[in-house]
């Protein structure tokens, strides 16, 4: 009987038993890797590696858009000698983060992978002699040449990171981004005898502007991992929580993008449009972004009646005032003649690199985890992703005016479904409170994707034989999005950058953990 290669996963959150996932030798895990690249759509969500006493298991979990599923599968190398296998990257450019990351942790080599350099630079990696000051940055010799380091420290409250720029002139011919300065150890704290309290504040601190989506899948991790079923209400109340997230930033980041280009009136409106959706998130929950709003197995915050009238009132006001706003921004001739042609990602360059979220939609790229893989209340909503082409900085700015349409329509919808459940009146039959003491199944993994307001987001959890949470992996849709970015700036004057790096909005912290 030929060897079972894969398992697949049709429920998102999922979890399934460690040894029910296939281990297969390298050649044929490589094998089965190249059928899956060779399906349009399907792209990894997560790869890594949980060291054992003598082995390295190396799990790759890969979404299938088109079937909606999740495949899991693994092989395993001996831990000595320190394996060197072939890399998958030199192939697939999208795998390059995730064997950087697992090269930097365990020493493992892949041979042929093209930029073998750090990640992130975590207190337990692998050589300690790799540090920042000494990072090999990418050069190119020439006497028209010449480097812009930009950071690590920035003005305003941006996060630290470092961007080398290599420039003929004003034109910018290739960018290294150089991160890693705050790494917290947060895969690790997800490991520690801490409580479910202390997990589920951690989670909403991966990312300050995506408390609300990094929390939803910690709580869909702990909830699979457990078996336990919350209520379709509470789903709901989970799925306008992200869409006011999504809301809030999509609208900053248009304030923002009218910062970069000294259009003021765009920037104040927009400012205050926000504010006054991330005092909905306060008035419901009593912190701005959300932060105690998600907890796993139920919640502290529920929706009343009062709270979802307020939040109705307050989505008329921005609609109509965002909707006045964008279209001043939007037909103005400086505003698109900065916007438009500006920072272009091709549908080509996004898919190589598996960008995800919005960085994918903006570029043509059909890639939304509320359509692929529906969580919480998204399976019983008609979730159609917004598509644009062009992948330049007026995309991904129309993007988020789109998108902020979309989310005022699905928030209606959601509160809609609400008021004519009964079930979920909680001034009659109360209402679930968090399970911070749930059981967890042993020797198990369970999976949570997320669509964020950038995009994908993917927790793997693993517990060992005691049921205690032994592994933890995160990842933040920045780590797919950051090589857009420096895709994007090629052939743009460096003036270009901020306006570019805005456009994306990708989170330093989300990425180096």
């Amino acid at each position: 009987m030929e060897q079972r290669r894969y398992i697949e996963l049709f429920t998102n959150p999922a979890s399934v038993r460690l040894e029910e996932i296939p281990v297969l030798d390298y050649d044929r895990f490589l094998d089965f890797l190249e059928i899956l690249m060779g399906e349009e759509g399907t792209h990894c969500v997560s790869y890594f590696v949980v060291p054992g006493e003598h082995t390295f298991r190396f799990i790759c979990c890969m979404a299938a858009d088109e079937n909606h599923a999740l495949v899991l599968f693994s092989h395993e190398q001996p831990r000595d000698p320190l394996p060197s296998i072939p890399s998958i990257t030199a192939k697939h450019f999208q795998f390059h983060i995730f064997e950087r990351e697992i090269h930097e942790l365990t020493g493992i080599r892949f041979e042929g992978h093209p930029w073998l350099k750090p990640v992130r630079y975590p207190y337990d990696r692998y050589d300690r002699s790799q540090v920042m000051d000494n990072y090999p940055f990418f050069n190119i010799e020439g006497e028209s040449l010449h480097e812009v380091g930009v950071g690590p420290v920035h003005a305003g409250i941006i996060e630290p990171g470092h961007f080398r720029f290599i420039c003929k002139g004003e034109e910018v011919l290739h960018l290294e981004i150089h991160l890693g300065y705050q790494h917290r150890g947060v895969e690790r704290l997800f490991t520690t005898g801490n409580g479910m309290i202390s997990k589920s504040i951690l989670a909403e601190s991966i990312a300050g502007d995506t408390a609300i989506g990094h929390s939803q899948a910690f709580a869909g991790v702990t909830e699979a991992l457990a078996g336990k079923s919350v209520p379709a209400g509470l789903h709901r109340e989970r799925s306008v929580a992200l869409e006011l997230e999504r809301m809030a930033v999509h609208i900053g980041d248009t304030a923002a993008l009218c910062t970069d280009i000294a259009y003021q009136f765009g920037q104040v409106v927009c400012e205050a449009l926000r504010t006054l959706v991330i005092n909905t998130t306060q008035l419901w929950c009593g912190n701005r972004f959300g932060k105690g709003l998600v907890r796993p197995g139920g919640t502290n915050y529920p929706l009343t009646p009062q709270i979802a009238e307020t939040i109705l009132t307050n989505l008329k006001e921005v609609e109509e005032r965002y909707n006045a706003i964008t279209k001043r921004i939007f037909t103005l001739p400086s505003v698109l003649g900065r916007f438009e042609g500006t920072g272009t990602v091709t549908p080509k360059q996004a898919t190589l690199i598996g960008a995800v979220g919005m960085a994918a939609r903006s570029s043509g790229v059909y890639r939304d985890i509320r359509w692929s893989h529906p969580f919480a209340a998204y399976s019983g909503l008609s979730v159609e992703p917004v598509m644009l082409q062009k992948g330049d900085v007026w995309s991904r700015a129309m993007l988020r005016k789109l998108e902020v349409e979309q989310s005022v329509t699905l928030i209606r919808e959601l509160l809609q479904q609400t008021a004519t459940k009964e079930e979920h009146d909680s001034t009659r039959n109360g209402f679930l409170r968090p399970d911070y003491h749930m059981e967890f199944e042993k020797e198990a993994l369970a999976i949570s994707l997320v669509e964020g307001w950038r995009g994908e987001i993917c927790h793997v959890a693993l517990t060992g034989s005691n049921g205690e949470i032994c592994y933890y992996k995160v990842k933040d849709p920045s780590m797919h999005n950051w090589m857009a970015l420096a895709l994007a700036v090629r052939s743009q004057e460096i003036s270009d950058f901020p306006l570019c790096n805005k456009s994306f909005n990708l989170s330093y912290c989300g990425n180096d953990l």
